[in-house]
């Protein structure tokens, strides 16, 4: 199979996974403010600073409100990491391999994106925003349904599958980052009684929390952080995540070097001690992880997507963002990091 199509075919899971997964981020504050009281709410820029989109915000907006936010990260067609553009995109790349995926595939998901572009300014609102969101994710967990059930196993299927993984990896990561943010004063000690409806949207934002109940009484800091990074049962932790990635790798020629760093991201993460972490200390795991996913990114990358030269025939002409490869972005704790989000 062409490397161009197994690049088209990775890239679509990962934009899928990334529209659906900005849908649960902006989720998590949504439900923060429906659960805590009257005149006490998160603040919103955190979010755009652990999608690494800082830099962008801060030259398009003047002000940090609820509003600009949300419209930056569900909305705006110049954000390359919003949900309406990782749609966009993987629309984008769908086009491109008709041939190969199933008719379904491509008719569903053009549907969903011109419905969702209809809502869009009504589905921006407090009152209407759930259920869009809501909506969104659904129909992206439909479409990957669709594809798990009618692609064959050859090598699209288990690029998508990398693909896939390695973005939800990344943005589970990114969901947990919301409480190391401090999206709730840190000096509020009258929000302390709130921690635990914290700890329980970010695990609802994952579609954790009947899972993370069986066989747990209480929901905590520590047991959450356990459950969302390292389960190795539940499909959407990071460790899960990682291990399917190995299945993945295995089946495929010159995937040395990609294991070697799967298994370095892995010994990474089961090596630390969660409990132990406090605030900051989870805030730079989050770092780490971030990091390790960059160079597996770099290194499947480097060994099945050899770029071809610009306007050369056949070369790869998809609608991609102009910041495409190794972006530097900025997190919360102004600390740089490259991560390859965009092609």
């Amino acid at each position: 199979m062409l490397a161009r199509t197994v690049e088209n075919v990775y890239w679509l899971a990962r934009y899928l996974e990334r529209a659906e997964n900005t849908a649960r981020l902006v989720s998590v504050n949504s439900h923060l403010l429906l659960d805590l009281p009257a005149g006490i709410a998160p603040g919103w820029l955190p979010l755009v600073d652990i999608t690494g989109s800082r830099a962008l915000f801060d030259a398009r907006y003047k002000r940090a409100a609820e509003r600009d936010v949300v419209q930056f990260l569900v909305a705006d067609r110049d954000n390359p990491g919003s949900i309406v553009t990782s749609l966009n995109l993987a629309r984008e790349n769908a086009r491109a391999l008709r041939g190969v995926l199933p008719a379904e595939i491509w008719e569903e998901l053009n549907r969903f994106f011109m419905r969702f572009s209809e809502e869009l300014p009504a589905g921006l609102s407090r009152a209407a925003r759930f259920d869009f969101l809501k909506r969104s994710v659904l129909v992206s967990q439909t479409l990957t349904g669709m594809l798990d059930g009618t692609m064959s196993r050859n090598d699209a299927h288990t690029f998508m599958m990398l693909g896939r993984n390695l973005e939800r990896t990344d943005m589970t990561s990114r969901i947990i980052d919301v409480r190391s943010a401090q999206l709730l004063p840190a000096d509020a000690s009258e929000l302390r009684p709130f921690d635990t409806i914290q700890w329980m949207s970010v695990l609802r934002s994952l579609s954790g929390y009947e899972m993370y109940r069986l066989g747990r009484e209480r929901v905590n800091r520590s047991d959450v952080l356990e459950f969302a990074l390292r389960d190795e049962r539940f499909p959407r932790s990071c460790l899960f995540c990682l291990l399917q990635m190995e299945l993945c790798l295995h089946g495929l020629p010159r995937s040395g070097g990609a294991r070697s760093a799967l298994v370095n991201t892995c010994h990474f993460l089961t090596g630390v001690d969660l409990g132990s972490l406090d605030q900051e200390g989870l805030h730079e795991l989050i770092d780490q992880v971030q990091l390790h996913l960059t160079a597996l990114h770099d290194t499947i990358a480097g060994s099945y997507f050899p770029r071809q030269a610009a306007g050369a025939p056949g070369a790869d002409v998809l609608a991609a963002p102009a910041t495409s490869g190794a972006l530097q972005i900025e997190r919360a704790s102004q600390v740089q990091r490259p991560l390859a989000l965009f092609r």
